[in-house]
């Protein structure tokens, strides 16, 4: 067995209107996006560093930013490219979301769904959890996204 955590956060970008909000591969209709090079999607980023944790391959350096130049937006493309260095079986991914802003509760199943697809697991072994902080930090408060996340192998 084998653990790996991967965290990543973005500032909310409340002045880009064209740009979509898309946390776990899914679409929010908010008004604002994330600041990012890439779609900004901070929950396939720390997945994308879980799995990193695991096989020891930074792929949110160099690589990711290699492909976004390119012009590979999407994070979904950087979370296939970490899981061809994954030798072992995802068992369980969990995370917690940390924001004041979208509400998370109404997109988990759908968030869950895609997730288990992209990772090609079960649905029932991806767990997602979401807090305001009370609105103790910087995301609590509304200015960005912070996703942490354990992901399990064996």
């Amino acid at each position: 067995m084998k653990v790996g955590i991967g965290q990543d956060s973005h500032r909310i970008d409340y002045e880009n209107k064209e740009k979509k909000l898309v946390l776990g591969g899914i679409e929010f209709q908010e008004d604002y996006s994330l600041s990012a090079n890439s779609d900004g999607d901070v929950v396939l980023h720390a997945i994308t560093n879980a799995i990193s944790g695991v096989t020891c391959q930074n792929i949110l350096g160099k690589i990711a930013d290699d492909m976004c130049k390119s012009g590979i937006t999407g994070s979904e493309e950087y979370v296939k490219e970490a899981l061809k260095y994954l030798k072992e079986k995802i068992v369980h991914i969990s995370m917690s979301i940390e924001c004041k802003t979208p509400k998370i509760g109404p997109k988990i199943e759908e968030m869950r769904k895609n997730i288990a697809r992209i990772l090609q697991i079960e649905e029932n072994c991806v767990g997602i959890t979401a807090t305001t902080g009370e609105g103790l930090t910087e995301f609590g408060k509304g200015n960005g996204i912070s996703v942490f996340v354990c992901l399990t192998v064996e």
